[in-house]
C-alpha cells in the first residue's frame, strides 16, 4: 500500500514514520528545499509524549529535552500566583522544535524523503492514501473543503525564541499580564525557549524588547540575550469553523491543515503527534475506506474541542485587562489547590496511543 504524504513538518514526518512501521510504503513532499523545522521550542505534553513513545523515539525526545524541573503561572512583577511543583517531566518535556524533527526523521530512509517538491493539485499524485499536512493555510483544505471559511485572526500577535544561555536554575513559567502574557520553558542544553503574546491589531508594529521590558526576570534578560534575527513573530490564526471531516475519498487531513488552533494550551504540535499515530493505527488493516472513518470519528471530536478550549483559554486568561477581573483571575490562581490547578491544564493530556 502507497501512502503520499504532502509537507515535510513534525506532523507530516511523524505521518510518515507511523505508516511505515505498520507496512506503508511512504514517501514524504516537502516544498522547502531541506527537511527543518523553524528555530523555536515546543512542550511535548503527557498525551504527546506518548505518541512519539508509540513511534519508538520516546527515549530519545527524553533524552534530549528539559530534565525535570517545576513551574508554575507568575504575575508581570515576577510574584507566583501557583506554583505547580508536579508539572515536570511527567507531563512536559520542552525541546527545540529542530531537535524534535530530527528525532522524527531518523527512522526514515532518504529514499522516501523529497524536497522542492510542491504539490499544487491533488490530481498529481498516484497513491493509496493521501495525507495533508500542508500546514494552516493548507491548499489541499481549501480543495476538498471550498465552501468552510480559512483560518481566521484571534486577535493577537506573538514572539518565539531561543536564548543561547546556558541558563541554569530556571524554572517553567508562564506570566499573565493585562492583555499580555509571556513563558519560559528551559531546554535541556542550556538554551531557553521563551514567548511573548500580546492582543493587537494585525500587523501591529510592535517592539517585543518594549513591551515586556519592565516585566520580571530572566524576561527582558532571555529576549536581549536572544539574536534578534533569531526572534519569530506571527499573528495567531485559527479555525474558528470547523471542518464536517477530516477525510474526503482517500485524503486525511492532520495538524494544522485540519485543526489549526491557537497556542494557548500548547496542544498544536501534541495534537499532530497524537494525529499521526492514531492514522497509523486505523490504516494497519489496510481498508483504507473504512480506517479513514474511523480516523475522521476518533480525531474530529477531540481535536475540536481542545481547540476551542484553547480559545476560551485565551479569552478568559491573558486577554483580559479590565483590572478586576485580572484581579479575580490572579485570585481564583492563588486560591486554586496545585493538584487541582494542574488537573486543570492537563485535562487533556490523559489520551493513551494506539498499538502500531
Amino acid at each position: 500500500m502507497k501512502a503520499i504524504v504532502i509537507g515535510g513538518g513534525l506532523g507530516g514526518v511523524a505521518a510518515a514514520v507511523a505508516l511505515r512501521k505498520v507496512g506503508w510504503d511512504v514517501d514524504v513532499l516537502e516544498r522547502a528545499p531541506e527537511f527543518g523545522e523553524v528555530g523555536a521550542g515546543i512542550g511535548v505534553m503527557a498525551n504527546a509524549l506518548r505518541a512519539v513513545d508509540a513511534l519508538g523515539i520516546g527515549a530519545e525526545v527524553r533524552r534530549l529535552g528539559t530534565p525535570r524541573v517545576p513551574g508554575g503561572v507568575r504575575t508581570p512583577n515576577g510574584r507566583w500566583l501557583a506554583k505547580l511543583a508536579e508539572v515536570g517531566q511527567e507531563e512536559l518535556v520542552a525541546i527545540h522544535r529542530a531537535d524534535l524533527h530530527r528525532a522524527l526523521l531518523a527512522p526514515l530512509p532518504a529514499s522516501c524523503l523529497h524536497t522542492s517538491t510542491e504539490v499544487t493539485s491533488l490530481s498529481s499524485l498516484d497513491a493509496d492514501l493521501i495525507v495533508a499536512a500542508d500546514g494552516i493555510r493548507s491548499f489541499v483544505r481549501a480543495e476538498l473543503f471550498p465552501d468552510v471559511p480559512g483560518p481566521v485572526y484571534a486577535g493577537a500577535t506573538a514572539w518565539r525564541g531561543i536564548a543561547p544561555g546556558p541558563f541554569d536554575g530556571l524554572e517553567v513559567s508562564q506570566t499573565l499580564g493585562a492583555g499580555m502574557e509571556a513563558g519560559v520553558l528551559p531546554l535541556g542544553d542550556g538554551r531557553v525557549y521563551w514567548y511573548g503574546s500580546v492582543v493587537a491589531a494585525p500587523n501591529a508594529d510592535l517592539d517585543v524588547r518594549e513591551l515586556f521590558g519592565s516585566w520580571h526576570d530572566p524576561l527582558p534578560r532571555l529576549i536581549a540575550d536572544t539574536p534578534p534575527e533569531t526572534v519569530l513573530r506571527h499573528d495567531i490564526h485559527w479555525l474558528a469553523t470547523p471542518l464536517p471531516s477530516y477525510v474526503s475519498g482517500n485524503v486525511a487531513l492532520l495538524g494544522d491543515s485540519a485543526h489549526a488552533m491557537t497556542p494557548y494550551m500548547g496542544q498544536g504540535a501534541c495534537m499532530a503527534l497524537e494525529d499521526a499515530v492514531v492514522l497509523a493505527a486505523a490504516m494497519a488493516p489496510g481498508d483504507v475506506t473504512a480506517g479513514l472513518q474511523r480516523y475522521d470519528q476518533e480525531r474530529r471530536p477531540r481535536t475540536q474541542a481542545i481547540a476551542r478550549a484553547s480559545r476560551s483559554i485565551g479569552r478568559l486568561g491573558f486577554e483580559l485587562r479590565n483590572p478586576a477581573v485580572i484581579a479575580l483571575r490572579d485570585l481564583v490562581f492563588r486560591l486554586t489547590p496545585p493538584r487541582v490547578a494542574v488537573r486543570g491544564m492537563t485535562r487533556f493530556s490523559d489520551w493513551r496511543a494506539p498499538s502500531l
